[in-house]
């Protein structure tokens, strides 16, 4: 009988072990803007100590700091909170000092400026709680198609864009919050977003080697963390993803280039994995593969079953103990690193006219572009409303840029719902000059190419639809704040547009 007890208590404290570091072994996401009393119980009661937070978990800087100090409190002195605060479109916080997209960085090629606006980002996020931000972006701009990177990335060339991101990290590292490079191996040249679907990048491995690979095994000196990227890259390994890849994660990261910072997986919820896999079983291949923390997003449901996929994969040893010792000493030397220890932020004026001054050097002209006289008799044509595409945050309402064209010209605006349903040929005739403003990511269409005629592009988001329209262009790459402000000078004709494109030229890019 005692020995049957004994058995059911070692059973229980095996299993008890095992779901402890199934839990320390993800990341999720929180509901709401508060710790409710349930949420506090699921972490305390799974061990969890990491979570990433999104823009519906944020209203101000006084509920996010106490939002994450309550965290703090239940997952203890290793917590891990994690932000998306690229730049651009890509920033969860938007009420802090908005940073530059970082093709609008690369636009700039000014290494110092890069160091300066990641130690801002990091200041400003640091005052709200969080010690780890997803950023910066490695993937190269390399395909003018792709429908998810575009103006993340710093640019084309391997070597100017790692320097430029590399730069960023270095700034947000000298004040304390951890860094994550992304998208292992690179997600640059794909036409697919992984968040809907799977994308393969067949390369050979010397092309890989020569773009993709080269600015990560360039990082993987320094960088304190490295999220995987949900892309078969069959040169690699032809049967799994990179998140789920041993010969990925463990041979090239670990074995070939001794990486010894954190693997994180990307959201396991998209539908690159979720969809093809299941979220258990995609967590349980790419923890035994080399990650040592899963990215286990979406809602409470596939939360526990990851939890309930991991405790069992790691209770029946399907992945080894010694390396899982190993996986969790690297999460806890990152929280360690990088304490989750909130400052007041004393320096938010500074970090504001920095912005300022970054987006400003970024801003950039294609195909001669040139301001019509102050006082001209404008038509503005864009897309009435834009809202989030659940990787960024909303585009710029209409009447945002409508009132920033009118402090120097008579403005008529003209809005659309649907591109292509808009009819081009309908604007009136009536001498007054046509400005389409761009806020949308998404390519136009090939309707759109052919019939659609501005006199000038204003593109204050996705660079490369500078393509699709004939006109001259004037591009921000984004809409902040402080991104209106640089085109409203441009337009007054107080500042130049000194940017120059971080990629070959366009007409390269097409061939």
């Amino acid at each position: 009988m005692s020995q049957n007890i004994n058995e059911q208590s070692k059973k229980l404290d095996a299993r008890e072990d095992a779901r402890k570091i199934a839990g320390q072994s993800i990341m999720i996401r929180m509901p709401g803007t508060s710790l409710d009393a349930d949420t506090a119980a699921f972490l305390r009661d799974n061990h969890i100590r990491a979570v990433c937070l999104f823009r519906q978990n944020m209203v101000d800087a006084q509920q996010l700091s106490k939002f994450t100090a309550d965290l703090r409190a239940v997952m203890g002195p290793d917590s891990l909170i994690g932000i998306d605060q690229e730049g651009g479109a890509v920033v969860r916080a938007t009420w802090v000092p908005q940073p530059p997209a970082a093709m609008s960085l690369g636009a700039s090629n000014d290494t110092a400026l890069c160091r300066e606006v990641g130690a801002a980002v990091a200041r400003a996020v640091k005052s709200l709680g969080f010690n780890w931000n997803f950023a910066p972006v490695l993937d190269l701009n390399n395909n003018v198609d792709n429908p998810v990177i575009s103006e993340r990335s710093f640019g084309a060339d391997p070597d100017k864009a790692t320097a430029l991101a590399l730069a960023w990290m270095e700034g947000s590292l000298s004040e304390g919050v951890a860094c994550c490079v992304k998208h292992f191996p690179g997600h640059g040249d794909t036409n697919v977003d992984s968040h809907r679907d799977l994308p393969t990048v067949a390369k050979s491995r010397a092309k890989l080697d020569a773009l993709e690979l080269s600015p990560f095994r360039q990082a993987a000196g320094n960088a304190p963390a490295m999220m995987s990227a949900h892309i078969i890259y069959p040169a690699l390994d032809p049967d799994y993803p990179a998140t789920m890849s041993k010969k990925i994660l463990t041979g090239i990261l670990r074995d070939e280039w001794n990486y010894q910072g954190v693997v994180i997986t990307d959201g396991m919820d998209m539908h690159a994995i979720a969809g093809h896999y299941g979220v258990g079983k995609a967590a349980v291949i790419a923890l035994a593969a080399g990650a040592d923390m899963v990215m286990a997003l979406g809602t409470r449901e596939t939360q526990r079953e990851t939890l309930d996929a991991l405790t069992a994969a790691i209770e029946a040893g399907e992945i080894d103990q010694a390396g899982l010792e190993q996986r969790l000493a690297r999460v806890a030397r990152l929280a360690q690193q990088y304490p989750c220890a909130p400052v007041a932020y004393q320096t938010e004026a500074q970090d504001q006219a920095l912005m300022v001054r970054a987006w400003s050097s970024g801003l950039t002209t294609y195909k001669n572009a040139s301001a019509p006289a102050p006082g001209s008799k404008i038509r503005l044509v864009t897309s009435g409303n834009v809202v989030s595409d659940g990787v960024s945050e909303a585009g710029i309402p209409a009447e945002k840029v409508a009132a920033m064209l009118s402090r120097v010209y008579d403005v008529d605006t003209v809005t659309f719902e649907k591109m292509d349903d808009f009819d081009w040929s309908s604007l009136p005739d009536d001498g007054r000059l046509v400005i389409l403003a761009s806020t949308i990511r998404l390519r136009y269409s090939e309707q759109v190419r052919r019939t659609w005629k501005p006199d000038l592009h204003l593109v204050l988001w996705n660079p490369f639809q500078s393509l699709d329209i004939q006109a001259p262009a004037l591009i921000t790459y984004g809409f902040s704040g402080p991104a209106l402000e640089a085109a409203a000078a441009w337009f007054a004709g107080e500042l130049k547009a000194e940017g120059q494109l971080p990629v070959q030229s366009f007409q390269d890019m097409t061939a």
